[in-house]
């Protein structure tokens, strides 16, 4: 008989443990290039975003405020400044701004890459600064104080600033997306955060 109930327990809490819905898979993130800086530059700030034929060509034509990185087997360069900026030698991609300004004692300048599977998802959270995407494949979801955002591949799209944020992704195909950061870099680079009832 007891034989009989250890196997009705663990059938049942078997059950019970396959019935639980799966944990989202966590979204993949993994810096690429960053740097700290002493001031922004002046006027109005956007993220220019180009390519060129080698990392070493990028990291060669890299200014004050760029960052150069490889994702997605090719070789970029971002730049932060004024609108309409070009970089000799570059092929550009896309330019977006403006980027919310911020005031610190110091700036950092973070390149992030995000991936993975439809569903993969990260934790609510918040940055010291802005946050702008730029996926290149698959579909984004940002979920915010003022709601959810759709960002689709080619389509750049800035932050709300600090406020607590979850992003996911949303599309039929695996996301990879290049996330820009200006953030107050004498502060933690990403802390736990909830979204207000």
């Amino acid at each position: 008989m007891n034989r009989l109930v250890a196997f009705a327990a663990a059938l049942l809490v078997s059950l019970t443990v396959s019935a639980q819905p799966a944990k989202p898979p966590a979204l993949a993130i993994k810096p690429l290039a960053e740097k700290k800086v002493a001031e922004l530059p002046p006027g109005e700030l956007y993220w220019r975003l180009e390519n060129f034929p080698s990392l070493e060509q990028a990291k060669a034509a890299a200014g004050q405020w760029s960052l150069a990185a490889q994702s997605d087997g090719k070789a970029w360069l971002f730049t932060l400044g004024p609108a309409g900026g070009v970089t000799p030698g570059a092929t550009k991609v896309t330019e977006f701004g403006p980027i919310p300004r911020i005031s610190a004692r110091e700036y950092l300048l973070r390149i992030n890459e995000a991936t993975g599977p439809s569903g993969a998802i990260t934790s609510v959270h918040s940055h010291p600064g802005s946050e702008s995407f730029y996926p290149l494949r698959g579909e984004q979801r940002m979920r915010g104080p003022h709601g959810v955002t759709v960002m689709k591949a080619g389509q750049p799209t800035i932050g709300h600033g600090e406020q607590p944020m979850q992003v996911w992704s949303s599309g039929t195909t695996d996301l990879h997306s290049l996330v820009m950061f200006v953030v107050d870099a004498t502060r933690p680079f990403s802390t736990p955060a909830k979204f207000e009832r």
